[in-house]
């Protein structure tokens, strides 16, 4: 096949096909513009202060964590986790609208294609759309950066608008985008086989499996199991008994991360049963049906909301530790010194956790931006099967309802559970902080040889319990639903459009 003609079969379809491009381009401007972020905060130069002594450190910008480059890897490393739900999105949105491009593969292996030359027509499709999107994404970024450039009264910038990453950085970053969604469209397609009569798919007809609810149960309950194992253990093995214990009930919440991020599929299915039992209304009847057909079907996505929710309350939780350290740190300061104590200086620390907040903001966004394309793929794939149900006299406000059971559901015990296992990595952990307890000797070596001698002065030990930062969880527990109604909204006018009576006459 030609290049030329390769292209032009690529870039034709119907209207299915360019919201597929649509979404494939808007997903491939995301990610661009967050990894040539990275770029150029790897390429801010190490520029020192000659006067200050300083010939690591880079004195053009307010923000330490610019200006210092034991920090800049932090930086570059939140930025590239913001690119893993931006790849979610772009693996969802190379799926919008598959049964079409499926039916328009078909016609071409009936014209004469090769199953090759079909998944290389599929994957180029992929490709230019996502080409467009870095291109686009370039110039938004250049863009961004020029309304972002400016200095405050000291003539320091804020963000690294100054720099630009070499120029094969910003190519490589350009052409990475298109050839990993090329890659991913190839990688889709693994479990088609493509013939001139249609498509078959191989796809599982088993039912989720059990073991990633059996992690999230564990857990869940694992704080309030190991907490009174490990007193009990204290008080027989002392402080190894204690750090045993402890080891153990961070290793079963790991495993319960596991089986939040994995077990998306269990939970919608398991959601589904409960619908279809208890459910007395036609709209959660169908929603458990539906959920329990395809429990997989936006599981990627909804696995990139529940990680991020998961580090979200783990950075909730870890930050009200950090604040909880430094109130005891104070008191103890003012304990020993009286009114020579000084504070702790925490907005450095706090500012660098409040990054990583900002990150995990953004990238429950992008995640219910991949739901949300799910969502509408479901719509447009079954839009023959809703215009008939609505032709039969079923009113569209029962479909509607049954969306949003069908989204809201599964999503609900999802984000509770995240909540409390990201929570549970710090506070199995971090459930008091300890500042104080040093000391003075004013007798010889030997004299303070002896911890119990009576020169020893110990300075007194400030113990604070670290509190449930239950507001802050409300508010991303709550931003996420919030999102998810606006999914729904947006699922609810794609429904509408989906539902007319001319949708029973499109192939």
């Amino acid at each position: 096949m030609k290049p030329g003609t390769l292209l032009r079969l690529a870039v034709g379809g119907g209207r299915t096909d360019v919201l597929r491009m649509i979404f494939t381009v808007v997903s491939a401007v995301l990610a661009t513009v967050v990894l040539l972020a990275a770029a150029t905060v790897l390429a801010v130069p190490e520029l020192g202060d000659p006067q200050a002594g300083s010939e690591a450190w880079n004195m053009r910008y307010s923000s330490p964590l610019i200006d210092e480059p034991g920090l800049r890897p932090g930086v570059v490393l939140t930025l590239l986790l913001l690119a893993v739900p931006v790849l979610f999105l772009a693996g969802q949105s190379i799926r919008f609208g598959s049964p079409a491009r499926d039916r328009r593969l078909a016609a071409m292996r009936l014209a004469g294609a090769t199953p090759g030359q079909a998944v290389l027509l599929a994957a180029t499709e992929t490709a230019v759309a996502a080409l467009l999107g870095s291109v686009l994404g370039a110039g938004v970024f250049l863009a961004l950066r020029a309304l972002l450039d400016r200095t405050d009264a000291a003539g320091l910038r804020s963000l690294p608008t100054d720099v630009l990453p070499g120029g094969p950085a910003f190519v490589l970053v350009l052409l990475l985008v298109p050839v990993l969604a090329g890659l991913i469209g190839a990688f889709l397609l693994r479990r088609v086989i493509i013939t001139p009569l249609g498509v078959v798919r191989r796809t599982r007809t088993k039912g989720p499996r059990l073991w990633p609810g059996v992690l999230i149960i564990a857990g869940v309950f694992a704080p309030f199991v190991f907490r009174p194992l490990g007193e009990l253990l204290g008080r027989i093995g002392g402080s190894t008994g204690r750090d045993l214990t402890v080891a153990l009930a961070f290793a079963v919440v790991l495993l319960a991360v596991v089986g939040v991020v994995v077990g998306t599929g269990w939970i919608s299915h398991t959601t589904g049963r409960l619908l279809h039992r208890f459910g007395r209304r036609p709209a959660t009847l169908l929603a458990g049906r539906q959920l329990i057909a395809d429990p997989w079907n936006g599981s990627r996505t909804l696995s990139a909301l529940l990680a991020a929710l998961v580090v979200g309350a783990g950075v909730l939780g870890y930050r009200a530790y950090m604040v909880t350290h430094f109130v005891a740190t104070d008191r103890a300061n003012r304990l020993n010194f009286g009114d020579d104590g000084f504070a702790a200086s925490t907005d450095f620390y706090l500012n660098s956790v409040d990054l990583v907040r900002i990150a995990v903001a953004v990238g429950i966004v992008v995640a219910a931006a991949g739901i949300m394309v799910a969502l509408a793929e479901g719509i447009v794939t079954r839009r023959r099967t809703y215009a008939a149900l609505v032709a039969a006299g079923v009113p569209r406000r029962v479909l509607g309802e049954s969306l949003a059971w069908q989204t809201l559901a599964p999503l609900v015990p999802a984000v509770l559970a995240a909540l409390t296992v990201g929570l549970s990595l710090v506070r199995g952990v971090a459930r008091e902080a300890t500042a104080g307890g040093g000391g003075t000797c004013t007798g010889t070596e030997a004299q303070c040889a002896d911890l119990s001698s009576p020169y020893w002065q110990i300075d007194p030990v400030v113990t604070l319990r670290v509190p449930v930062p239950l507001a802050e969880l409300a508010v991303l527990g709550g931003g996420a639903l919030v999102l998810m109604l606006l999914v729904v909204a947006v699922g609810l006018v794609f429904l509408r459009r989906s539902t007319e009576l001319d949708e029973l006459r499109i192939g």
